[in-house]
Order: C-alpha cells, then sequence, then structure tokens
C-alpha cells in the first residue's frame, strides 16, 4: 500500500498548480492512491502512450487512463474515453475527429470517485 504521507512529501516539490490539484483530488479516494503515486512522481518517469498503442490495448467503449501524457503519433479506430493528465495537441485533435472523449484526470475523480472500468497503460 503507497502511503498518502509518502504522497505529501512528493506534492511539496511540485511547482505546477495543475498537478498539486490533480494530486489533491486524487488522493482522497481510495480507489485512486496508486494513480495518486505515479502522478507524484518525477515528470520523467510518467508514462508518455502514442495513439497507436492506445488503440492496441483497448477495445470499442473502453475508458482509458494514462498517468503522464498522450501524444499524437498513430491513430485510434474506435471510440474511446481517454483520461490523461496531458495531452499533445495533435493527439487532441485526432482523438476528437474520432469522436472520442477527452478527460483529464481531475475530471474523473470526480465523476468516477470508485475508479470503476478504468484501464491503466503505462
Amino acid at each position: 500500500m503507497i502511503s498518502k504521507t509518502k504522497i505529501n512529501r512528493k506534492l511539496t516539490r511540485k511547482t505546477s498548480s495543475e498537478i498539486v490539484e490533480t494530486i489533491i483530488a486524487v488522493k482522497k479516494h481510495k480507489a485512486w492512491i496508486k494513480i495518486a503515486n505515479m502522478v507524484s512522481g518525477p515528470r520523467r518517469k510518467q508514462s508518455s502512450v502514442n495513439l497507436m498503442d492506445i488503440d492496441k490495448e483497448t477495445k470499442e467503449g473502453d475508458t482509458v487512463l494514462i498517468a503522464g501524457k498522450v501524444l499524437g503519433s498513430g491513430d485510434v479506430s474506435k471510440k474511446l474515453r481517454v483520461v490523461a493528465l496531458y495531452f499533445s495537441e495533435e493527439a487532441k485533435k485526432k482523438l476528437k475527429a474520432k469522436k472520442c472523449e477527452v478527460v483529464s484526470v481531475k475530471e474523473e475523480v470526480k465523476v468516477n470517485p470508485k475508479a470503476q472500468g478504468i484501464k491503466i497503460l503505462k
């Protein structure tokens, strides 16, 4: 189990207000503690996932969480709900063109506090 105390220590080193708000929102829910730990770590250890990798790992209607950035290389052939910390502009355009939902982690925590039906990609 990952402790909230360790996450709080990591939180003091964060300078981005967006990341700080996300970590605070995420650590309030027990189901999201693993994600809070991933997000509170160094940025160089966060995931960067291309659209083609998301397409390979998912099926129609999935909700996918990336604890990092979604990059625009490749394309998506399915309608998905993609939750991530960051999206490249190219990735956002391609996802919206395919009628996929683009959601930030902070918004997803408000809608889905129990983290049900989420597939985590690294």
